[in-house]
């Protein structure tokens, strides 16, 4: 669908995941409507040929614009107010998961309201000779607001807060696991709300049927965790004892946020009931000397940090 405010043509983005014929995720990513028939996807990795193979058969036209376009993200709570500040006319109206098309300075900006932080932001997209002056003129404007460039392990640390996955990390994809029992089913990872089973055909969708019927054997998760030790790779056990593994750990944190030790992890049945108790191997280096520590975890919901502000519009000013 498509709305108007003022003289801003909004447009919608949508969240997406794809798998093959076992029901096994190749890859997630974000779906942007730009117009009736045009549509543009935004993926961890390249999916060309799997989207060309996909397509035979249907009416439809593909092309890689990965080097046409740069893609800058900014997030939190003052993200919003910088960018009215820069120039964008009525962002405020924008709704999580819209798209609106701005001329800032002369440089054309597409800005959706989404981002990897769960925290209000928005991502912008421009072709790569206007990413500089976009890059000045935000810092500019948000210069009064606190505004700075953040790495990849701060983004790390948010992501995970947000309850957010990331491939190679919490899962693999499809096409690229060797070994048997490593490749993960949306259902598996937390995305069985965008599986619907009402609608037609869809790669995928028998194995997937077959798999809610029966029940999952194992679901990515959320601990809590004593301590303040991440759980880097810990394995996951049932009991202080360690004598059987029920699970391994992807991804961890100490939130700076939540104030509290967290992770995602992939944790077989029945243990990945919310309120489960479950244990943690976490290996501390203390002076070149590893101590092995098995620690308490419960499974709790995600996200970890969902703040109201990243729902509301128009967000509040900060």
């Amino acid at each position: 669908m498509t709305r108007d405010v003022g003289t801003l043509k909004i447009n919608r983005v949508a969240y997406c995941v794809w798998c093959n014929d076992a029901g096994h995720v190749i890859d997630d990513g974000t779906i942007f409507r730009l117009g009736e028939r045009e549509y543009r996807l935004c993926t961890a990795e390249r999916q060309l040929d799997w989207l060309l193979d996909s397509a035979i058969g249907f009416d439809v036209e593909i092309s890689e614009v990965t080097e046409e376009i740069a893609a800058l993200a900014l997030q939190g709570p003052s993200s919003c107010a910088a960018l009215r500040d820069y120039g964008m006319t009525a962002i405020e109206a924008l709704k999580p998961f819209e798209i609106g098309q701005y001329v800032v300075g002369g440089n054309e900006i597409m800005t959706s309201r989404t981002g990897f932080t769960g925290d209000l932001g928005y991502e912008l997209w421009m072709r790569p000779q206007q990413a500089e002056s976009v890059w000045d003129g935000l810092m500019a404007a948000g210069r009064a607001r606190g505004i700075r460039p953040i790495g990849s392990m701060a983004l790390n640390v948010a992501r995970v807060e947000a309850g957010f996955i990331l491939p190679n990390a919490d899962f693999f994809s499809a096409e690229h696991t060797i070994y048997t029992d490593r490749a993960r089913s949306p259902l598996e990872l937390g995305l069985s709300w965008l599986v619907d089973f009402k609608k037609g055909h869809f790669t995928g969708r028998r194995a997937l049927l077959a798999e809610e019927r029966r029940g999952a054997r194992r679901r990515l998760v959320g601990l809590d965790i004593d301590g303040n030790k991440p759980a880097h790779n810990a394995l996951v056990y049932n009991d202080r004892s360690g004598k059987r593994a029920v699970g391994s750990v992807t991804s961890a944190i100490w939130s700076p946020t939540c104030k509290r030790n967290i992770a995602l992890a992939m944790v077989e049945a029945p243990h990945f009931k919310l309120g489960s108790e479950v244990w943690a191997e976490i290996y501390l280096n203390r002076e070149l000397v590893w101590e092995r520590r098995m620690v308490r975890a419960r499974v709790v919901e995600k996200p970890f940090f969902a703040p109201e502000r990243r729902r509301v519009t128009p967000p509040a000013d900060y």
